[in-house]
């Protein structure tokens, strides 16, 4: 897969898009955690300063100002380090006890916090910040109590870089991965553009690759491969239609020709004959494309909108009434044995027609003195109906290709028909979804066309 089509992929957008809402979603996390953490020690550090100044402001309202001297003197001599900052100082702001210098210069709010440099004026030691707070003793007195904030700054600092680099891996991670899945994606789109290439360049073969992963994509491949080998069966049918009419109707074509030039060339009793024959043989080209185009309807609908419900068992009777004058003509048994309240969704005319056929099918092929059953059964989801005959029935290796166009078997060839008939009902049961199988009628042949019992009944 080439790296331009890798960056002119929708899901490489996508991906990327996503990569950087979930960098941001991280970002925001990030600093949440960050200022919570430092806003815990800033807390921490001004409540322990709040708490030393309320003690050394009760050491003085105690034991006066040199009290409060002794107090400071003592805590500093307990904090050797100078992590904690203690200044008293006069009216003058002169000092008078504690661990600096001189009085900060920097800036003090309205609650008397400030924040400054620890030995800004002396430049042989480190220069480390402070926080402290301030406040005005009665007698003009001063007082500082502050804490050295390197420690504080440096848990700071290691925190911030902690989640920076988080941060970083996040970024490698998102992008990193919106690359993998892009590519993944990206990769099994060509796959199915390939294979739609090939197609259009006339390889209906071709078929897109599936996993078996089950996911989105392999139903659509699934789904696709589907299609293509509906659409290859469609294009053989075709083909198959094309040489069927071409083989089975030159024959007809080529003696109706005769008819003709046979009447052109005869006397008029002659002719009229002939023009007779030929008018037949018009006859039977002309209901052989009729079939033909019912066939091509019927698959061509593939909706089922203009289904209705339909009472099965009176369609039934319906087909038996009028096929009973034909069975009786040829000195056959006609049987009809079903029950009203059998319901289901279909189209009652094509589903008449196809019943229709399979039993005019078994009357012309029974010989007199026959047996032919329409009958019906039901269960709780389907409804089963079956035309037996006891004709001579049809081989086990023919009984899926009598549904193909034009398809007869040789012992019917010389029976008046064009072997439209089954493929008819072949397009009308998928139409209805319905199953429909050919079995041995021990003797004769048994057709059971098997629909779906509507819900509602």
């Amino acid at each position: 897969m080439s790296i331009r089509l890798l960056l002119r992929s929708s899901s490489l957008r996508i991906s990327l898009l996503y990569g950087v809402l979930f960098i941001a979603a991280v970002m925001i996390v990030l600093l949440f955690i960050y200022f919570t953490t430092v806003g815990y020690l800033d807390r921490q550090t001004d409540s322990d300063l709040n708490a030393d100044m309320r003690g050394l402001m009760g050491q003085f309202e105690a034991e006066g100002r040199q009290g409060l001297v002794q107090n400071i003197a003592q805590r500093v001599r307990q904090n050797p380090d100078g992590e904690v900052v203690y200044l008293l100082t006069d009216s003058e702001w002169q000092p008078l006890s504690g661990n600096l210098d001189q009085w900060p210069t920097s800036p003090i709010d309205e609650q008397g916090w400030t924040d400054f440099l620890l030995y800004e004026w002396d430049f042989e030691k480190e220069t480390r910040h402070a926080r402290a707070l301030t406040t005005s003793l009665p007698e003009g007195y001063y007082l500082l109590v502050g804490r050295d904030v390197a420690e504080r700054d440096h848990v700071q600092h290691l925190i911030l870089d902690a989640l920076l680099w988080a941060l970083a891996i996040t970024v490698v991670i998102a992008f990193g991965v919106g690359l993998l899945v892009s590519s993944r994606v990206t990769r099994r789109l060509e796959n199915m553009n390939r294979t739609a290439r090939g197609i259009m360049e006339g390889d209906l073969s071709r078929r897109v690759p599936t996993d078996g992963s089950g996911d989105d994509f392999e139903q659509v491949g699934i789904n696709f491969n589907r299609m293509l080998d509906r659409i290859q069966a469609l294009m053989t049918t075709v083909q198959q239609i094309s040489n069927n009419v071409a083989h089975d109707l030159r024959k007809p074509l080529t003696h109706l020709q005769h008819r003709l030039e046979e009447a052109r060339d005869s006397d008029p009793d002659r002719a009229r004959e002939a023009l007779e024959k030929a008018s037949h043989e018009t006859d039977e080209l002309i209901s052989t494309f009729n079939a033909l185009l019912r066939i091509a309807r019927v698959e061509a609908r593939g909706w089922r909108s203009e289904f209705t419900e339909v009472d099965l068992g009176v369609l039934l009777e319906d087909v038996g009434e009028l096929y009973e004058p034909t069975a009786s003509e040829k000195s056959q048994i006609f049987e009809v044995f079903t029950e009203k309240g059998m319901f289901v969704q279909a189209d009652r005319d094509l589903l008449f027609q196809g019943i229709a056929n399979l039993v005019d099918n078994a009357i012309k092929y029974t010989p007199a003195g026959g047996t032919i059953r329409l009958s019906s059964e039901s269960s709780s989801s389907t409804i089963l109906v079956t035309v037996s005959d006891t004709g001579p029935g049809i081989p086990t290796e023919l009984r899926e290709k009598v549904f193909q166009r034009f398809f007869r078997v040789d012992d019917s060839r010389t029976t008046p028909g064009n072997g439209l008939g089954l493929s008819l009902v072949h397009a009308i049961a998928d139409l209805h979804k319905a199953d429909i199988r050919l079995a041995d009628n021990s003797p004769g042949l048994k057709v059971e066309l098997s629909l779906e019992r509507h819900a509602d009944h």
